[in-house]
C-alpha cells in the first residue's frame, strides 16, 4: 500500500489518470482540463511514466517541434478500478450537490459498482471482508 500512495497519493496525480481515462494525453489537454500549474503537471508526468503508469510517445504535428503524449500502459489501465472505488465511496460520503462527477458504465450504459468477490464467485459486503498480512507483509504490519 505504501509503495502505491508513493505514486498516486500526491495532488493531482489521480486526477491525470481519470483524464486519461477521459482520452486526454497531450500535456496541453490535462493542463486545459484540471488547472494544474505546469511545473505540477511536468513533475507528475514524470513520476507516472517512472512508475509505468504512462508511456511516453513522441509526436510532431506541422510546422511545430516534437512533444510527448502520455497513455496509459496496462497497469495503468487496470487503475480503473481504483478510481472507481474512490469515486464510489466520495459520492457515498462526499456527495456533490450536482451528484457523481463520473459514472462507470458497461457497453449497454448500465451503470456498474465495484465489489469485493470471493473466490467462488460471492459477492460480500466490506464488513465480511478482513485485511490480513500477506506474503510480502514487513514486521512493522
Amino acid at each position: 500500500m505504501a509503495r502505491t500512495m508513493q505514486v498516486l497519493g500526491e495532488k493531482w496525480t489521480v486526477l491525470i489518470v481519470r483524464s486519461a481515462f477521459q482520452g486526454d494525453s497531450r500535456f496541453s489537454e490535462f493542463r486545459d482540463r484540471l488547472g494544474v500549474p505546469t511545473d505540477v503537471l511536468s513533475a507528475r508526468l514524470t513520476t507516472l511514466v517512472d512508475a509505468g503508469i504512462f508511456e511516453r510517445r513522441s509526436y510532431k504535428e506541422a510546422g511545430s517541434r516534437e512533444r510527448s503524449s502520455y497513455h496509459l500502459t496496462e497497469a495503468g489501465s487496470e487503475l480503473k478500478k481504483v478510481l472507481a472505488a474512490l469515486s464510489e465511496w466520495g459520492t457515498a460520503h462526499r456527495a456533490s450537490e450536482f451528484g457523481p462527477s463520473v459514472l462507470y458504465v458497461d457497453g449497454n450504459s448500465d451503470e456498474v459498482s465495484v465489489e469485493f468477490v470471493s473466490a467462488s464467485g460471492s459477492t460480500l459486503e466490506c464488513a465480511d471482508v478482513t485485511m490480513v498480512p500477506g506474503p510480502g507483509a514487513t514486521t512493522t504490519w
